[in-house]
């Protein structure tokens, strides 16, 4: 089995690939920044949806909602419905 060369730049750094390191940090980074301003998109549309007379909170009910399965949420609708019965609402 023939050793792995290992580099001057791995030796000075215990053993670390120091390039691999930085661009794998370097790529989260990135998507750190891009999900920050993609968060940042989607709290303007909230705003601009509340401007329009919609409920935020109702909006992400919905979002979630369209996430689920069908059957998951007549299920949840269903023992929702059997709850507000159970305690006369």
């Amino acid at each position: 089995m023939a050793a792995k060369a290992v580099s001057e730049e791995e030796i000075k750094s215990g053993g670390v690939a120091v390039d691999r390191l930085r661009s794998l940090v370097e790529r989260i980074e990135r998507l750190e920044e891009e999900r920050k301003a993609l968060g940042s998109d989607i709290k303007d549309i909230y705003a601009e949806a509340k401007s329009a007379g919609f409920d935020p909170k109702v909006l992400k009910q919905l979002i979630r909602i369209r996430k689920q399965e069908a059957a998951e949420v007549e299920e949840q609708e269903t023992m929702l419905d059997i709850y507000r019965r159970a305690l006369g609402m």
